[in-house]
């Protein structure tokens, strides 16, 4: 019996060609912040900036809305565009349903996945700004992204089925990835009050032994959707996220060594222990 974990790549090229474009992509942001090349958003929103009086500056909540919108409504849109013969996960239809509705709980959780909607308006309190040209490029991954994921799901309908299911399971991994996700940018958002910018040390949940637990359960998240997906394409982005996401919290690691003396060391990264 063949053990296969993926379903079979629809056959035109530019959909073949999709993962290792993705991957090369979210490998080069990594690189990118880990050399110094930071996406300028949150506290990083204004370095390298050659001539800042050129630059256009947002809010972090109008910058926030911009990256995510646009992902979030080709996710909304999916359901009319690929409607589905019912909600039964046993179907290949309902497989696609589910990865419609995972796309769309990621946005609504708050910078989650594709992440937005309902986390950025009530849950953040925001400090710093982002500018336009990094909310343009990240805005168009995004909505590259959920766009791809959905209609590569889309062609396999009527593919056979990979020998290995793990959709079950996928959508057990996306709501523990969720809800922490969810849970540790609600105890940051307490760390300020109304009107306060600055940055405080984290603490409670994972914050005791990573600083950026809402990174490592964003990296939950998108492997449950790889999970329920089980596509090459869903694949890359739950590889291709978790390296960018590792780049972005060493980098963030070193920013809060520099700006607090009493940053605890025994606090990693991402990975509890580890890294």
């Amino acid at each position: 019996m063949d053990h296969t974990f993926l379903f079979q790549q629809p056959p035109p090229a530019y959909i073949r060609a999709l993962p290792p474009i993705t991957l090369l992509f979210l490998s080069y942001l990594c690189f990118s912040e880990i050399i110094g090349k930071h996406l300028q958003y949150s506290k990083f929103w204004n370095v390298n900036s050659q001539s800042k009086s050129n630059q256009i500056k947002l809010s972090s909540k109008t910058g926030m809305l911009l990256l995510y919108g646009p992902a979030f409504l080709a996710g909304v849109a999916s359901f009319g565009l690929f409607p589905y013969g019912g909600l039964s996960l046993t179907t290949t239809g309902g497989r696609m349903a589910a990865v419609e509705a995972l796309d769309c709980g990621a946005v609504i959780d708050g910078h989650s996945g594709y992440a937005g909607g309902v986390g950025v308006l009530f849950v953040h309190k925001f400090s710093g700004g982002m500018v336009l040209d990094s909310a343009i490029l990240i805005s168009g991954a995004y909505f590259s992204l959920a766009a791809s994921l959905i209609y590569v799901q889309h062609l396999t309908e009527g593919l056979p089925e990979p020998s290995i299911d793990l959709k079950y399971l996928g959508v057990v991994i996306f709501l523990v990835g969720i809800s922490g996700n969810f849970y540790h940018h609600y105890l940051l958002s307490k760390l300020r009050e109304k009107g306060d910018k600055g940055y405080k040390l984290p603490k409670g949940g994972l914050f005791n032994l990573v600083l950026c637990p809402h990174y490592l359960f964003e990296i939950i998240a998108f492997w449950g959707i790889f999970f329920v997906s089980q596509t090459a394409l869903s694949l890359s982005c739950a590889f291709g996220v978790a390296l960018y996401l590792a780049g972005r919290s060493f980098v963030t690691r070193k920013w809060y060594l520099s700006k607090f003396e009493n940053f605890p060391r025994e606090v990693k990264a991402l990975v509890p222990f580890v890294f």
